[in-house]
């Protein structure tokens, strides 16, 4: 992989977009989307990274106060003192720095989208991918009224999407579940639990068995492994793992431990692309299922999520809908468009492939610093 002479300029920004519908989950209600980017110069060229954090603590302990400061006080004064270094050389030395995968992620990815951009190609190329259209899936959040949600699935059918995810909770899963399947008995359909249920609940995740789904991901606590390793002895709907995997170390030992048929790599929660790629290469010759979470990025965070889906262990629909389901505009040039068959196409261009537009940037910006 070609290196990167040395770092000119870091800057950090948030971007706050209004999300055209609530989106809630079992531990929260968002209703937009506060995105901590980050740009890095070399030379007279850029990369651009998103960190997938939110402004509370409510998926995981990282925010984007948390990365803010890691990435300004840790990350960055590393990356500065570098010269001629490859992006693997830089996660070498982030190595001393425990966890915050988060704001590692961000750095990683800008690093990776600079080199990309300096030897003008995609980054599906620079990481080892094939050009490919990428499967689509969508994340449906939790809907008090079932009316609603069936017209959103009818709306995903009709657009082609390749399967449905939607958001369960207690109290609100199975009495849903059976008017969802009575509806569309034959959509490729999963749940996503995100770690409302416990061991003592498993009257009621055994009877998620009746409705042929492709998963339930995470229905238990979310850095468990072991026992979603127990539960998954006793259900037979796959159980996917998603905030539990933050390391290949993570993934090998649910593997060994049976916890889990598939795993959701999100290369924002793992600590970037590099990391993502080990642990799919692992799924591949584990023989577990493997595909691309989202966490509601923008286009910079999306293009990324597109590009890791160019490896072959991704073999199931990922999480990146386009981008009208969440957002009125993007700030980024070319936002993510489904095509008639429910695939995406890769945005062309070096790097990522879409840039940011700087006047619409400015209107949804909320924070800047330079940083370096």
């Amino acid at each position: 992989m070609t290196r990167i002479k040395q770092i000119d300029a870091v800057e950090l920004f948030i971007a706050r977009l209004p999300l055209i519908t609530p989106f809630e989950t079992s531990f929260s209600v968002q209703t937009v989307k506060e995105a901590l980017l980050l740009k890095i110069i070399s030379n007279d060229a850029w990369g651009w990274g998103e960190c997938v954090t939110s402004p509370d603590p409510y998926y995981c302990y990282e925010t984007n106060k948390t990365a803010s400061h890691i990435i300004q006080d840790f990350l960055v004064p590393i990356l500065s003192n570098m010269k001629n270094f490859s992006v693997g050389d830089a996660l070498e030395g982030f190595e001393r720095i425990r966890g915050h995968w988060m704001a590692k992620a961000a750095v990683e990815n800008a690093l990776l989208d600079l080199l990309a951009r300096q030897c003008r190609i995609p980054l599906f190329e620079l990481i080892g991918g094939k050009k490919k259209k990428i499967m689509s899936g969508i994340s449906i959040g939790i809907e008090e009224n079932i009316d609603n949600l069936l017209k959103t699935i009818q709306i995903a059918c009709d657009k082609k999407y390749h399967r449905i995810k939607i958001k369960i909770k207690k109290n609100k899963d199975i009495k849903i579940l059976k008017k969802v399947r009575r509806s569309f008995p034959n959509i490729k359909l999963m749940v996503d639990a995100n770690s409302d249920y416990t061991l003592e609940d498993l009257h009621i995740l055994k009877k998620l068995d009746e409705f042929d789904l492709m998963m339930i991901e995470q229905p238990l606590n979310y850095d468990d492994i072991y026992f979603h390793s127990l539960l998954q002895h006793q259900i037979q709907t796959p159980i996917c793992l998603d905030e539990s995997i933050k390391t290949l170390n993570d993934a090998r030992t649910a593997a060994e431990l049976g916890s889990c048929k598939i795993i959701n790599i999100k290369q924002g929660r793992v600590g970037g692309m590099l990391n993502a790629k080990k642990i799919q290469k692992y799924c591949r010759n584990s023989d577990i299922k493997a595909w691309s979470g989202g966490m509601l990025e923008t286009g910079i965070g999306r293009a990324f999520n597109l590009h890791l889906q160019t490896l072959p262990g991704f073999v199931l629909p990922g999480d990146t809908s386009e981008t009208s389901r969440y957002f009125a505009e993007d700030i980024v040039d070319k936002p993510v468009i489904l095509q008639p068959d429910g695939f995406i196409k890769l945005p062309d261009g070096a790097g990522i492939g879409v840039d940011i537009l700087p006047e619409r940037f400015e209107r949804y910006k909320i924070f800047s610093k330079r940083i370096l």
